[in-house]
């Protein structure tokens, strides 16, 4: 890759990262992600007292593991004190580089006051990436969205406050709070922040193939993208934005096998990794993904047993002949 991002200290291998998201970016998938050596592969996010109090579920949230590098895990919360406890358990598990979020749109986090709920308190914001900083030595980053409205884009000041606290990074989502996943991202109004800080920015929403993600990064400026919704269900898409992004030569896309190897490989990880019954549950958004890759309707009875299923050696069956299937379903 020429002229590689650092964020910080830590120096990234791509400038494509994987975006946090709640119930997907799980230990798991994470694995199977970074086959694909993207920047980084960040946690769905953990709240910081959670953390701190050592809750289990936050704990197995924030799990490395074997093959996670860089471990990159994102904190929510309001509190500086408990974020500044929750950001040092995870600085000595081995995280190596800690994002605050400032950006989930989630009516319960934001009813807690945290996540884009942070965009309407600007000294709290800053007194929480202060307080991470100041704990940790590992480089710590913010993902915002562009402001809690249309009327109130102050997503710049936010930046340059966090920046002036320490963070050494910025990823900006193009849709305010108020939007959350609607209409289309507006990557050219990421620009203001790029503009206001000299640390690299990350421009994240509607970023799916390598042709929109060249698009975000020329509207908008940033340094590298951050990808998230778009790869549920193709993991693989990931190195064919790698390359345009990183000025890389194209590379070979995935085969039917290639595909049902990763899908499989996937499955397992979450079998092995969740107690069955709620494996069974928490796969089902990915296997629904599978199922769409590999262009099964609604109406497929391939795709509904995938939904529904309880039985794994019946969905294994399944994805291990699903793409091959598809291709010669289209034939």
């Amino acid at each position: 890759m020429a002229n590689p991002v650092h964020i910080g200290k830590l120096a990234l291998r791509s400038r494509v990262l994987v975006a946090p998201m709640s119930g997907v970016t799980d230990l798991p998938f994470r694995r199977i992600l970074l086959r694909f050596e993207p920047g980084a592969v960040v946690s769905e996010m953990i709240a910081g007292e959670g953390l701190a109090k050592d809750e289990p579920e936050n704990v197995a949230r924030a799990a490395g593991g074997a093959g996670i590098d860089p471990m990159a895990v994102q904190l929510v919360g309001r509190d500086p004190h408990w974020m500044a406890a929750g950001a040092m358990k995870l600085e000595a598990a081995g995280a190596a580089l800690i994002d605050i979020n400032f950006g989930c749109p989630a009516r319960k986090v934001v009813t807690g006051l945290s996540g884009s709920a942070m965009m309407r308190e600007p000294g709290l914001a800053r007194d929480i990436v202060a307080a991470v900083v100041s704990a940790v030595s590992v480089p710590v980053t913010v993902k915002m969205r562009l402001g809690w409205d249309h009327d109130s884009l102050n997503a710049p000041r936010i930046a340059r406050d966090a920046v002036d606290a320490g963070a050494v990074g910025i990823t900006v989502h193009g849709r305010t709070r108020c939007q959350f996943y609607k209409g289309r991202a507006d990557w050219a109004a990421v620009r203001p922040t790029v503009e206001a800080v000299d640390v690299p920015v990350f421009v994240n929403g509607d970023i799916a193939c390598a042709d929109s993600a060249l698009a975000a990064m020329e509207q908008s400026g940033a340094d590298g993208v951050m990808v998230g919704r778009a790869l549920i269900g193709r993991p693989w898409a990931l190195p064919s934005i790698m390359a345009a992004v990183d000025g890389l030569l194209p590379p070979a896309a995935s085969t039917a096998a290639q595909k049902a190897r990763h899908a499989v490989d996937h499955y397992r990880e979450i079998l092995d990794f969740y107690p069955r019954a709620k494996a069974v549950r928490i796969a089902r958004k990915h296997l629904v993904g599978y199922a769409e890759e590999a262009g099964l309707s609604d109406s497929d009875m391939r795709r509904q047993r995938l939904a529904r299923s309880d039985d794994p050696d019946e969905v294994l069956s399944l994805l291990a002949t699903l793409f091959a299937d598809a291709k010669r379903d289209a034939a």
